[in-house]
């Protein structure tokens, strides 16, 4: 597996804008795996809506059915 690093822009529309160096050595037709690494947030404001984002990510994971656990 090869890695390749390099900034890459998102445009308005939310989609990322790829070099034409990195288009030309992605293969055609495969699926390929992305990694997207972002800068932390330095806003109070950001931090508190990543956080809320996250606690609201992880509870739509639990069921009733986990709350057998709670009694542990």
């Amino acid at each position: 597996m090869k890695a390749y690093e390099l900034p890459v822009k998102v445009t308005p529309e939310g989609e990322l804008e790829l070099p034409e160096t990195l288009r030309a050595l992605l293969p055609r037709n495969q699926v390929v795996r992305l990694i997207i690494l972002i800068p932390e947030p330095t806003d109070s404001k950001e931090q508190e809506a990543w956080a809320r984002l996250t606690a609201e990510q992880f509870l739509e994971g639990y069921s009733e059915a986990d709350s057998i656990y709670d009694t542990i």
